[in-house]
């Protein structure tokens, strides 16, 4: 009964019309559609790739286009003046990658040309900036009605180059000239929504578009893109069966804007059809740049899981300025997990990893920045893995023995920060998030921080780690200090209840070793 009520599933779908006349799932967006074209005009949003924001642009434009044939059923079906047709500009920037100035241009060129020739007219000027405000101009004449603007991915061509600054730079001023021509032309339009990844800066961006309404972080439309619980447990309620409706929202729930927190599509679409649970959003694009960007930052990957940040940080972000909170968030591998107003108008944001895809995928793309091999790492994570089911403790230490084996000599020289204790605890941190596992750093007690801890099952690890001068101790050495503060501490106290087994592991680093030379265990006897 089930399998007859399924859809076809939108995989890669980003065209309104397409969806609803082949009848694949859609989730109506149209409420948000109505209230912002009611409350506001010129609008501005960030959301991450594959989030639904071309979907969304086309939606836009099928609805001012008045194809009313296309929204039975939907909200906007009873709710919209269908007698009144709007003409529309689109322009879009993401198929493809631009790599120089020019592409750009002959775009642009491309596109322009597609709407004059939908108008039956020639251009009267050469360059973009004035042959768009002539297009806008003609179109209010010509149908007596104010023209919307759509531009979907306007910020693509500066993100496909941000490893090449100067290209970047190019590519930004060349799009500031363009998007100028919209406050100047506010007269002739009705609605202007520009959509992307990345907020630039306001001083150069969009110094020229400073009438923009940014929505991005507006409670109301956290959920504008994407898929809510509500969603999943209704519209795709065929296609859960036999899938754990918990793991669903482990690995993929958690993105959030201020409001309703949701799923990323494009994970969501391919797990119905694979019935497996993969990092599907992460395997699609995410770019060589960012790790490096990482890397170079000299990134500590337990900070990731709870980074605190202001919203000048996040709003922080050009070609030659890049706060790492700010790159994170925008592309989705971060994502708003508190938000606090310490002060009237100061507001202070905690940004956290939304779910455990992003969590295992990221840290697993990480961890050859930090040194090891990558082949070693994926081997060590399936021993390790065994380690931990059986609660082997031995086995647990060699993994990281022989992870932290394979980083070459030579690598510590070009990174002289790395013989700090952050350094290391990056690895482990790394390693076991890499497992998808439910892994906390900086774990917060009533008696303090415990540097990491690992929930499996009824099996609870609780890691901390100390770097140490001294040789290679063995395993019958003193305790450690580190597993002493674990115990004087009582950090196992947070986690005691009946049937759980908790580990305390001291782990001890050597900077001239470079590897683990200590690891010394014991088990939290109140809990047996």
């Amino acid at each position: 009964m089930q399998a007859m009520q399924r859809k076809k599933l939108p995989i890669g779908i980003q065209t309104f019309r397409e969806i609803r006349e082949d009848g694949c799932y859609y989730v109506d967006k149209t409420p948000f559609a109505l209230r912002m074209i009611t409350q506001g005009k010129p609008y501005f949003l960030s959301r991450p790739r594959r989030f639904g924001k071309s979907l969304f642009v086309d939606t836009l434009k099928e609805l001012f286009e008045g194809n009313q044939t296309l929204f039975k059923g939907l909200y906007a079906e009873k709710h919209w003046d269908w007698s009144v047709k709007y003409p529309v500009i689109r322009l879009s920037f993401g198929d493809g990658i631009l790599k120089s100035p020019q592409d750009l241009a002959d775009q642009l060129e491309q596109q322009l040309q597609e709407h004059e020739e939908r108008l039956g007219t020639q251009p009267h000027y050469r360059d973009a900036r004035r042959r768009f405000r002539d297009l806008i101009l003609r179109l209010h004449q010509q149908t007596g009605q104010r023209v919307v603007v759509l531009v979907d991915e306007y910020d693509k061509p500066i993100l496909d180059n941000l490893s090449t600054p100067e290209i970047a730079t190019a590519m930004r001023d060349s799009l500031r000239d363009l998007y100028s021509v919209l406050k100047g032309a506010d007269a002739h339009l009705k609605f202007v929504f520009l959509t992307g990844v990345s907020k630039f800066a306001k001083v150069n961006l969009f110094s020229e578009l400073n009438n923009l309404l940014d929505i991005t972080l507006d409670p109301q439309y956290s959920a504008l893109c994407g898929y809510t619980d509500a969603d999943v447990d209704t519209i795709f309620a065929p296609e859960l069966f036999e899938l754990d409706r918990e793991e669903i929202r482990r690995w993929y729930n958690g993105y959030n804007w201020r409001g309703t927190a949701v799923y990323n599509p494009f994970d969501l679409l391919l797990l119905f059809q694979h019935r497996e649970f993969r990092p599907f959003w992460f395997e699609t694009g995410t770019p060589a740049f960012l790790i490096d960007f990482l890397a170079a930052q000299q990134c500590f990957s337990p900070d990731l899981s709870a980074l605190q940040t202001s919203f000048s940080l996040l709003s922080h972000f050009d070609v030659d300025a890049m706060a790492p909170e700010a790159l994170l968030w925008q592309t989705g591998y971060l994502t708003l997990h508190r938000v606090e107003e310490f002060a009237v108008g100061q507001w202070f944001y905690t940004l956290g990893y939304p779910n455990r895809e992003v969590e295992s995928a990221l840290n697993d793309a990480l961890l050859p920045a930090y040194g090891p091999n990558t082949r070693t790492a994926v081997l060590t994570r399936s021993q390790l893995y065994q380690a931990l089911i059986s609660h082997n403790t031995d086995a647990m230490r060699d993994s990281f023995y022989a992870l932290f084996a394979s980083i070459p000599a030579d690598w510590y020289r070009k990174n002289p920060l790395a013989q700090f204790e952050g350094h290391y605890a990056s690895i482990f941190y790394s390693q076991l998030a890499a497992l998808g596992l439910n892994v906390q750093a900086e774990d917060v007690t009533s008696r303090g921080r415990i540097d990491l801890s690992l929930k499996l099952g009824q099996q609870v690890f609780l890691f901390e780690f100390k770097v140490i001068e001294a040789e290679r101790r063995g395993q019958d050495a003193i305790a450690s200090p580190a597993l002493q503060q674990l115990i004087d501490r009582g950090y196992a106290e947070k986690y005691r209840a009946p049937g759980v087994r908790i580990t305390l592991i001291g782990v001890e680093f050597s900077r001239k070793e470079r590897n683990v030379v200590g690891w010394h265990t014991a088990q939290d006897i109140a809990s047996d």
